[in-house]
């Protein structure tokens, strides 16, 4: 399967040869998908994703196929969709592969690993490093054919009803977290606990969790949970990027026109991109809103800061040496990871380093 789509004029030209020849479409059969969101219908990044896609896919088929989004909870939980798309519950979900560690810890590079890829590298590395590859192997397993279909972008580091001074203060912290990150703020002395998005503001609301990540200002704005702990920390060296994932049982995948499979490479295509650059403007102005009404931002201490990376560096020995597949993907990932940080650190940051910092000093 081909997912090293160009969203410039090879991927435009594509849907205009769908469009082109309704006639095609139309001697198709009708098809009608279930898609069930990970997210509540109040995300209306993470949530209306699955929407552009269902609308996109119409569209290309001349509303031949048409896939209808639900939100979490609404068929099965919302950390049931990888479940409920492999024994065909239904044909489709949008999530996050590495909710599902619990099955395989290998899942978690297709979201997001601590001190990991950032958006654009993990793009790469999907394309052009092997990794789609590696995720096609994994959810064969599971009886899925997946597309990477949207990415919040670098994530912030939490909301806490405390502030975080030192590394004493995580111990015993009842931290709502997902992927291998809980494992690293475990190995720190904290309670990590995975709680699905529609469940996190009561849990803090009634003191079951001391702080929360979820994505960023805009998502974490509307789940309001600024109401209920005023610290707010960065950086999410946890998530420096979050993929998400459109996976499709694969039996309903393979009984599909190859029209409509290459709608849903190009649907998820545009959504990989859209996501972030929807979050890239929707954040800025979230952020001034939450400090303005006051959300105290802090930043992680440094004794905390590498407390995590000698944990994660450990945790990721560990699991290679556990489990031969994670260490298969690891051996790709590693060296790639070390080989984008040591570019990005020659072109990208140096110019972030001056230009943010003069920016913000007035020029």
């Amino acid at each position: 399967m081909n997912r090293r789509l160009v969203l410039g004029a090879a991927a435009a030209a594509a849907p205009a040869a769908l469009l082109a020849a309704p006639a095609v479409a139309q001697t198709h059969p009708e098809v009608r998908w279930r898609f069930q969101s990970s997210f509540p219908r109040n995300l209306d990044v993470l949530y209306g994703t699955a929407e552009r896609i269902g609308n996109r896919v119409a569209a290309l088929t001349e509303n031949r196929f048409r896939i209808t989004p639900f939100p979490a909870g609404e068929i099965v939980p919302g950390l049931q969709v990888l479940d409920a798309v492999q024994n065909g519950t239904i044909e489709c979900g949008h999530t996050a592969s590495y909710w599902y560690i619990g099955k395989e810890p290998g899942f978690a590079f297709f979201t997001a690993v601590p001190f990991g890829l950032n958006t654009r590298q993990l793009t790469a590395w999907l394309r052009h490093g092997g990794g789609n590859q590696f995720a096609d192997q994994l959810f064969a397993d599971y009886n899925i054919v997946g597309f990477p279909a949207g990415d919040t972008g670098a994530q912030m580091g939490g909301w806490f009803r405390n502030e975080i001074r030192s590394l004493q203060d995580v111990q015993g912290l009842k931290f709502r977290i997902s992927g291998l990150a809980g494992r690293v703020f475990q190995a720190m002395g904290a309670a990590p606990q995975l709680t699905a998005p529609a469940d996190i503001y009561p849990a803090l609301e009634r003191g079951v969790i001391d702080g929360t990540e979820f994505t960023g200002p805009h998502d974490d704005e509307r789940l309001g949970f600024f109401r209920v702990a005023r610290f707010y920390y960065a950086p999410g060296w946890f998530e420096p990027a979050a993929r998400l994932h459109m996976m499709t049982n694969r039996r309903a995948y393979e009984a599909l026109p190859q029209l409509y499979k290459d709608a849903l490479q190009i649907a998820c295509a545009e959504a990989d991109s859209e996501m972030v650059s929807r979050y890239d403007h929707l954040h800025p102005q979230a952020l001034r809103r939450l400090v303005a009404g006051g959300a105290q931002l802090r930043f992680y201490p440094r004794e905390v800061m590498q407390s995590a990376w000698r944990a994660n560096e450990a945790l990721m020995a560990e699991l290679a040496g556990q489990n031969q597949r994670f260490r298969t993907i690891w051996e790709s990932y590693r060296p790639y990871r070390a080989e984008l940080f040591q570019w990005f650190r020659v072109a990208e940051n140096s110019f972030d380093n001056f230009a943010f910092a003069a920016t913000a000093q007035g020029g």
